[in-house]
């Protein structure tokens, strides 16, 4: 799904770890980056959530909600949600309804074994529920201020 930049954003309903219910469409006028990772609680996506919890407070003064994806379930997302203290919402997409809407599916490698998972993707969207702004290969190491300096710059703030 290359080239999803000034695209309208898939809409999705799926429950976060409380169990309650998030629509994409709920979130028009404010900006979303949508980020999806293969599994909670590896080293990698821990790294990764822990980033977007520690740089909430910036993210959130530029007007933006963080909504983490995986296809884990909703149980799941609670355990790894409460061990590191996740101050946003997880949405469980065991269906991979979003994930495959968003091309966030594909083959992998592990330790030379191919095989098919979440793509570590995140995908920046503005008020309007437009795409302005895709990573395709997301390195969970500093990619949370790498985000909040693209919506710095799309914002011109």
């Amino acid at each position: 799904m290359p080239g999803m930049e000034g695209t309208l954003a898939p809409d999705f309903a799926l429950p976060d770890q409380g169990g309650r219910l998030h629509r994409l469409s709920d979130y028009r006028g404010r900006w979303v980056v949508l980020y999806f990772y293969p599994k909670d609680d590896t080293p990698g996506c821990t790294k990764e959530a822990c980033g977007f919890r520690d740089r909430m407070g910036d993210l959130q003064a530029l007007g933006a909600v963080v909504l983490g994806v995986s296809a884990d379930d909703v149980e799941s997302h609670k355990r790894f949600a409460e061990k590191y203290g996740l101050n946003f919402p997880l949405l469980a997409d065991p269906e991979r309804q979003a994930i495959l809407a968003y091309g966030a599916w594909g083959k992998k490698n592990l330790y030379g074994k191919e095989y098919e998972g979440v793509l570590r993707q995140t995908f920046l969207i503005d008020p309007e529920g437009r795409i302005v702004k895709v990573w395709r290969k997301v390195s969970p190491e500093g990619h949370a201020e790498e985000v909040a300096e693209a919506l710095r710059q799309v914002r011109g703030a």
